[in-house]
């Protein structure tokens, strides 16, 4: 059955991509023809063997990566001065480079779908298309896929910048305040903190913001104690002991008291508390 194609272009890498990629189609019977009119260039695939589904395929496929390599990058640039107008210039950069490396494996599948599934179901009975007005009218369902990843980006750039605040108001409160103490020790396995003072003895936490009425229906895991007496306490010296692995928490406790944490992971105490494990796991009757 013979099936002609005609994609409307007036951006000259985008015909390029398109007719270089339609030579690497593993399809035979197709031939291709170019004219430049005035507004736009016509690049017309014509395809005279049987299997015109599998032709349909193809070029919807290869459409919807054109949108997605050339087009993207401005549709998220769009959606940002659309819904996010509110943001500095610096902001939306950070936000947009967000985007780029939050759109994953599964999210680029996805949209990739909805693109070809759309341009597949057009070719059954259009012989054109334009590519800009394609996109402007006939991909919302992608758009919409596109706004909720920007969404999420957004909040997480929310997220970070509060989280930066925070870590910078406690490392100035820290530089300007004397320590109360020389050495504190922290032991830390499976995400739960123990606190020691120099000679090893067991630290109850600070648990007074536990009192305050305005959080008494907030549950406070030991890392948030763990950190609220740290920062009362205020060791010259934070030795943080790491049973297992290293996560966000340490990593704040990091940033927050920088030079004075030193990171262990084989020490006599480290020692200890791993034996206790070991026999919590395998008492001795």
């Amino acid at each position: 059955m013979f099936k002609s194609i005609c994609i409307k272009t007036n951006n000259k890498d985008i015909s390029e991509y398109i007719l270089k990629e339609v030579e690497y189609f593993e399809l035979e019977d197709i031939y291709v023809s170019c004219y430049n009119f005035k507004h736009y260039n016509n690049i017309i695939i014509h395809y005279t063997g049987n299997n015109t589904e599998l032709f349909l395929n193809k070029i919807s496929v290869l459409l919807s990566y054109v949108v997605i390599d050339f087009y993207e990058p401005i549709l998220i640039r769009k959606i940002l001065n659309l819904n996010y107008f509110y943001f500095s210039n610096e902001e939306k950069k950070q936000i947009y480079n967000l985007c780029l490396t939050n759109i994953d494996f599964s999210n680029s599948i996805t949209m990739l779908n909805i693109i070809s599934n759309a341009f597949y179901k057009y070719f059954l009975d259009n012989k054109y298309v334009i590519i800009d007005g394609f996109i402007s009218f006939m991909l919302n369902d992608y758009i919409k896929e596109l706004d909720c990843i920007v969404d999420m980006c957004v909040n997480k750039f929310i997220i970070d910048k509060e989280y930066n605040e925070f870590i910078s108001l406690l490392k100035v409160y820290i530089q300007t305040t004397e320590p109360n103490c020389n050495i504190i020790h922290l032991i830390y396995r499976n995400q739960e903190s123990i606190l020691l003072d120099s000679n090893k003895n067991v630290i109850k936490f600070n648990n007074e913001i536990i009192k305050q009425k305005y959080l008494s229906d907030i549950s406070f895991s030991s890392n948030d104690l763990a950190l609220n007496s740290l920062l009362t306490l205020l060791p010259n010296k934070l030795y943080i002991h790491i049973l297992d692995s290293e996560d966000d928490f340490i990593t704040t406790l990091k940033l927050i008291f920088e030079n004075r944490v030193i990171i262990c992971t084989d020490c006599d105490l480290c020692n200890i508390y791993k034996l206790n494990k070991i026999k919590q796991k395998h008492p001795i009757v």
